[in-house]
């Protein structure tokens, strides 16, 4: 499995509900958005927990990994990129890559963190984080019909436009993304 990057590890092993979520709260009000944080717990309550917490205050839970008698729960804060202005031209929904995907040799470009990609991805999707793009284009051949996800269209916008600027002419930014993805999916955690 590839080794999820994390900006920070909370360990809350041996304290009982509610802590591990007063500490994951305090640990994600310190991290930047887009940052992911990694809670190491032993209270087997956390993961219904974490969950929720995540989803009621806007952050994403990307997934649990079960190591023995640790759980370590993965969670990466909103960024409010849902909120961000769409620039690149070529756009396409969910359902038509779902269509493209059953009927054509295309290639996907997942451009979201290692964590978020481990978890959920759309198989054979290629994982180039948005940052590593740039220095990861010779990966890419300029004349394939290149789909570019993310978890809400906002990272892929930015990185359909890259890809443009450097000759892909052939490139399509897909919205809402993973956010919304109904279609199979693949997780390398299994």
């Amino acid at each position: 499995m590839n080794t999820l990057k994390v900006n920070e590890v909370l360990d809350a092993k041996g304290l009982a509900c509610p802590m591990p979520i007063v500490r994951t709260k305090k640990a994600m009000n310190n991290l930047e958005p887009g940052h992911v944080l990694e809670v190491l717990a032993t209270d087997k309550g956390s993961k219904a927990d974490i969950k929720a917490w995540a989803e009621s205050t806007g952050h994403q839970y990307l997934g649990t990994l079960e190591e023995g008698e640790v759980l370590k729960h993965y969670l990466r804060k909103s960024s409010g990129e849902d909120k961000l202005e769409r620039k690149h031209p070529n756009v396409v929904n969910n359902d038509e890559l779902v269509q493209k995907l059953a009927a054509n040799n295309v290639v996907v470009i997942d451009v979201r963190e290692t964590a978020e990609y481990v978890f959920n991805h759309i198989p054979n999707a290629i994982s180039i984080p948005l940052g590593d793009l740039e220095t990861r284009l010779n990966e890419l051949n300029k004349n394939d019909e290149i789909y570019v996800v993310c978890r809400t269209g906002n990272r892929s916008d930015f990185a359909a436009q890259k890809l443009a600027e450097n000759g892909f002419t052939n490139v399509y930014n897909v919205v809402p993304g993973m956010s919304q993805w109904f279609g199979e999916t693949a997780s390398l955690n299994k």
